[in-house]
């Protein structure tokens, strides 16, 4: 097998009746120095005889079949070096998992000469820059094969994971978690673990090329050029979230996203028999994937290189390479499930050593040649980098209108005074759900942040999201468009917006569906706070208040289970201007998921008082008639629609000479994140009688009402009913909240 490299040389099969083809090497045409070609595989040798007689000797101890003298083509020696780098590979993984005494080593022992052959030949990357924007991205979907990857970035020569790394596997404070986290440790493109997310995160990033592709790329010059591969294992096969994520994958035609399938016919439990028969690769075929099957890559990774050629031809649909794989490769334990996780007996470590005659080196031992292969892929990167900054500066020459707008998103986005375009409105303008003015404000956004993208899940009209000057994403229609049909598929619809927000490209991702469905996400969402992945959820139809729908649609439990979730900054807005608020507020954090939770039904007023910049702080006080330094008598707190209920019964309350403060708690986390003083200023400690009025879960009101306030809220599922109705069966009217607070007044 010839040494592989990713470069801008095309490989074309030869005629003959070899058993693999032999592949001719030509140059592009000349006429488009900077014109898009997918990265293609082509030979890379190091031309240093000391180095090549290195490599012979340790191949000859260890394959006793190798030929006498050293007498090899460059294929056969290239051949006979990458098996011994796999070698190597095996023994690392072996070492970390002892030394741990914990880790996953069955998939990667399975799958070290795939993970291998993708470093050392195809991935086009700089590890001295990890970040480069039109890289090859890779996402182990199967997050617990992560030490594979671990040990394949420090083989690379990505500085994120030294070989003291490695002997800290699963260690508190290590760069070498128990699954792998893209902000723990650089070259990890996205955190995994739950399975079948990274395959939606994958498609995500394969949707941000292509779109940005689409909308920079000319004819002459392509600046936008990388592909996306995935390892996904049988666990991700077997969950939702990775059929919902391909469908759409293969109805973007998304032709530059290569899934590889480790099928290695094991789960946790014992063989995948157990529940899983049906054909994986059918299934792919139908929902309109390019699919090929591998089935020994242990003894001849030719037949993956080709995989991967036919994937790179491939100019209509992604493709799935399924690679036939032995979990826990060269253990007493492989082909079982007992080889998924955990460590190795002291007799099967020895002989596993044995196996690949790795004699008595110590633990951690790296063939010293093995970096110098490795450094040949990464010089390449290096030299890619270079030219993609050249064609940059070709680009900007040539198109400064285009080269001002990809270079504002690969800046992030960020247009100064973007803010300035939200609109305001005040106590004269017309009422409308929180929905309403969402959309006013996703339009206004749209104009000024170039990276805005995103849609719903087959609600795009009732969550009032479309983007109404742009066109919709379908490829190869209108890849350059903004507005994206997620179809019914919540759960990798946010998988799919991580991916867009991790990509590097600019993109801001907003996904919108009710916010009962949130649960369909959920797992996703708190991917997006452990990742840092800056998606704008948007969750409309967001209480009791939807009415007709009934308890099935009607959100109970939901804000407080989102809220529950570390980082993520959840928004429930009162009328325009919180609306507008949330919107800055979760724009400009981007390295932090946010949910704007809106009405269905219209809010009773635009409220005086409220304001975009007291959203900021989370909490703040929107009215209170206390004056002379003098506390108010009680307070009462609201979010959403219910605000209203508050202000309305402040009114009547105020006209009974009460002293009464109004609170919008809009964002508890940001409210939390306060200073004491001015948390203390907003709800005084010396003010006990307060009520919380919420048109979902009571749970977590009790800390801002205190012991002795009184919480308004919903402790059983909904009813169907027209939305005044609902509200009135409930308690969420201005009457009772007056009557709760006149008899907490009484006490």
């Amino acid at each position: 097998m010839a040494a592989m490299a990713m470069s801008s040389l095309l490989l074309h099969p030869n005629s003959g009746h070899h058993k693999q083809p032999i592949y001719k090497i030509t140059k592009l045409p000349s006429r488009n120095p900077f014109s898009c070609k997918s990265s293609l595989l082509s030979p890379t040798k190091i031309q240093d005889q000391n180095y090549k007689l290195s490599w012979i000797n340790e191949i000859q101890k260890a394959y006793t079949s190798a030929a006498a003298g050293g007498e090899y083509s460059d294929e056969e020696f290239q051949e006979l070096v990458d098996r011994r780098c796999v070698d190597n590979v095996r023994m690392l993984i072996v070492d970390s998992v002892q030394r741990a005494k914990a880790g996953h080593p069955g998939m990667a022992l399975g799958m070290a000469d795939v993970a291998y052959f993708l470093y050392r030949h195809v991935f086009r990357h700089n590890p001295m820059n990890p970040t480069w924007f039109n890289r090859d991205r890779f996402v182990l979907s199967a997050g617990h094969g992560c030490l594979l990857q671990y040990v394949c970035l420090h083989l690379a020569g990505f500085h994120s994971v030294k070989i003291e790394d490695l002997q800290r596997l699963c260690q508190l404070g290590s760069r070498t978690p128990g699954h792998p986290e893209n902000t723990v440790t650089a070259g990890i493109e996205v955190t995994t673990g739950p399975l079948g997310q990274g395959v939606a995160n994958a498609v995500g990033f394969a949707l941000a090329e292509a779109h940005l592709a689409a909308r920079f790329n000319k004819p002459d010059v392509a600046i936008v050029d990388h592909r996306t591969y995935c390892i996904m294992g049988d666990g991700c096969a077997m969950e939702g979230i990775s059929n919902e994520a391909a469908s759409l994958a293969a109805h973007w035609k998304l032709n530059k996203l290569t899934l590889i399938y480790d099928d290695n016919k094991n789960t946790i439990d014992g063989p995948t028999d157990l529940a899983f028969t049906e054909d994986v690769t059918l299934r792919f075929k139908a929902l309109g994937w390019n699919t090929i099957t591998v089935d020994d890559t242990h003894s001849n990774m030719s037949s993956f290189k080709n995989a991967l050629l036919d994937a790179f031809n491939e100019t209509q649909r992604p493709t799935l390479i399924r690679v036939k794989t032995c979990i826990g490769k060269l253990s007493k334990k492989e082909g079982t499930s007992k080889a998924h996780h955990g460590i190795f007996d002291e007799e099967d470590e020895k002989q596993m050593k044995e196996k690949v005659k790795w004699g008595n080196r110590e633990p951690f031992y790296v063939i010293p040649m093995l970096h110098r292969e490795m450094q040949v892929q990464a010089d390449r990167g290096e030299e890619l980098e270079k030219e993609w900054h050249s064609k940059l500066n070709y680009y900007q020459s040539k198109y400064p209108q285009e080269a001002a707008e990809f270079k504002c998103l690969l800046y992030g986005g960020m247009i100064p005074g973007w803010e300035n375009s939200l609109p305001k409105w005040s106590t004269r303008d017309a009422v409308d759900a929180t929905r309403g003015y969402s959309e006013k404000c996703l339009n206004n956004l749209a104009k000024v942040l170039p990276g805005l993208i995103g849609g719903s899940a087959d609600l795009a009209s009732s969550n009032k999201v479309h983007l109404h000057d742009y066109q919709d994403f379908q490829n190869p229609v209108s890849p350059w468009g903004r507005n994206i049909h997620y179809g019914v598929r919540e759960h990798a619809m946010a998988g799919i917006s991580n991916g867009i927000a991790l990509h590097g490209g600019g993109l801001i991702p907003f996904a919108a569906t009710f916010l009962t469905f949130s649960d369909y996400m959920k797992n996703s969402i708190r991917l997006s706070a452990l990742s840092h992945a800056g998606v704008i959820y948007i969750m409309t139809h967001d209480s009791i208040g939807l009415g007709e729908d009934g308890p099935t649609h009607q959100p109970v439990e939901h804000l407080v289970g989102l809220r529950a979730i570390p980082r993520l900054l959840v928004f429930r807005p009162g009328d325009g201007n919180e609306t507008a608020g949330a919107y800055k507020v979760a724009v400009a954090n981007r390295g932090t998921p946010s949910v704007v939770a809106l009405s269905r039904q219209k809010v009773a007023a635009n409220l005086e008082g409220t304001s975009a910049e007291g959203v900021e702080r989370g909490g703040y006080i929107v009215s209170d008639n206390s004056v002379d330094d003098h506390l108010p008598e009680i307070i009462l707190i609201g979010t959403g629609s219910e605000l209203c209920l508050c202000e309305g019964s402040a009114r009547v309350l105020r006209r009974e000479g009460r002293r009464v403060r109004v609170v919008s708690l809009v964002c508890w986390r940001l409210f939390d994140r306060q200073g004491v003083e001015y948390k203390e200023r907003v709800l005084p400690p010396g003010v006990t009688r307060r009520v919380s009025v919420e048109a979902g879960s009571t749970i977590g009101w009790r800390e801002y009402v205190g012991p002795e306030g009184v919480v308004v809220g919903v402790e059983e599922f909904g009813a169907s009913g027209a939305y005044l109705d609902t509200f009135k069966k409930f308690g969420f009217t201005e009457e009772n909240v007056t009557r709760i607070a006149k008899n907490l007044l009484s006490k």
